[in-house]
């Protein structure tokens, strides 16, 4: 079987599943309890989060452990705009957001909020100028992800951030979860900030919200303080030391695997575009590994099935988008709704190998052939 869904998800790092483990064995009490096993699990968490916070370089006091990105976002999203209320009820956005994302703003605005959706350059990028259009004195919100999940594309956040920041009554939200691990990511100006370690070799089940010190946030689960006053729940101890370790890891060896992905990438490209019916959708902008791309004339599940037959697992859209609807990025970038039917998604990561890229490109060629032969 070859993989070739990082994006989706990723296989925990041994040596990550290990520390998980140890921690597991090693602290068995609740950090909140105040007897003696409690307060060495309480010292314990306090010090993997000083230790997360030194990695991202953030405070130990800004980072909010989640059950995932998606309930990070929530939390980021609902939570924002609840505590600002009294601020405005508008907010700014993208169609390439996460569905955590995207179902939370329709979700808000059954409650009264409006949603612009800044335009999408032909390069994948936020259009600047009509960011500064839409922002206005009662925006209380931009959320904008660091890197989207189907194209892949890098937005320009530092720009992005810059631009917010002009608005003392807004403040700027980014997805960073298909970012983290990939990429070398800034949090200078960023209010807040959400991603899950299992998209780089990481456990799944949890995931981190940084909340900068001057935001506020109303809760979604309420109860005891925990480790933050922001979200109730037992701390999880050993998921919070795997996310540690994860992040450890993959920082370490960040621009060395960027590099080797870059390359399998570069040579996917290379021999896919040589196909008459083959369009890249992703950009000069996008991360190497992301790829998408359609076949003209195939539906993306048609050839997803094809791939399946022959034990090669892709990815149509993000795996948590809606199946049999045209992909939103694809086709805000292309302004083709048959493209973006077909548009479907590969995804490598350091642990791909140049013998499965080779034996997906012949997999590939045998089934472009088989389905494009009478169209």
């Amino acid at each position: 079987m070859l993989y070739l869904d990082y994006a989706a998800n990723t296989p925990v790092d041994p040596t990550v599943l290990e520390y998980y483990i140890d921690q597991t064995e090693g602290y068995i009490a609740n950090p909140n309890s105040t007897h003696p096993l409690g307060k060495m699990a309480n010292a314990r968490i306090s010090e993997i989060t000083a230790n997360i916070a030194t990695l991202l370089q953030v405070k130990p006091s800004e980072i909010i452990y989640t059950s995932g990105a998606s309930e990070a976002n929530n939390l980021a999203i609902k939570g924002l705009v609840q505590a600002y209320k009294d601020n405005g009820k508008h907010i700014i956005s993208t169609c390439l957001e996460h569905a955590s994302v995207s179902g939370a703003l329709t979700y808000l605005q059954t409650l009264g909020y409006e949603v612009d959706l800044v335009d999408i350059t032909m390069e994948g990028l936020v259009d600047i100028a009509h960011l500064k259009e839409l922002l206005r004195k009662d925006t209380v919100l931009v959320s904008i992800c660091y890197v989207d999940s189907e194209l892949g594309v890098r937005q320009p956040i530092s720009e992005i951030a810059e631009l917010v920041q002009k608005y003392p009554n807004c403040f700027l939200h980014v997805d960073a979860t298909q970012a983290v691990g990939k990429i070398p990511i800034s949090l200078e100006h960023i209010d807040l900030l959400t991603f899950t370690p299992h998209k780089f070799f990481g456990m799944n089940g949890c995931g981190i919200l940084i909340r900068k010190e001057q935001v506020a946030l109303e809760p979604l689960i309420h109860g005891g303080t925990s480790t933050t006053i922001y979200r109730s729940g037992t701390p999880a101890l050993a998921l919070a030391a795997s996310i540690e370790k994860s992040l450890e890891l993959v920082l370490k060896h960040l621009e060395e695997r960027y590099k080797y992905v870059e390359e399998l990438s570069a040579k996917l490209i290379a021999e896919l575009s040589r196909y008459q019916k083959v369009r890249i959708n992703s950009t000069e902008h996008s991360v190497p590994h992301i790829i998408n791309l359609s076949v003209q004339g195939v539906k993306a599940a048609l050839f997803q099935e094809a791939l399946a037959e022959e034990e090669i697992c892709i990815s149509v859209k993000s795996a948590c988008s809606v199946l049999n609807a045209p992909s939103r990025p694809v086709y805000a970038v292309t302004k083709d709704k048959k493209n973006a039917m077909c548009s479907w998604r590969i995804s490598i990561s350091h642990m791909t190998t140049l013998a499965e890229v080779e034996q997906f490109l012949k997999v590939f060629a045998r089934c472009y052939e088989k389905l494009t032969e009478h169209k």
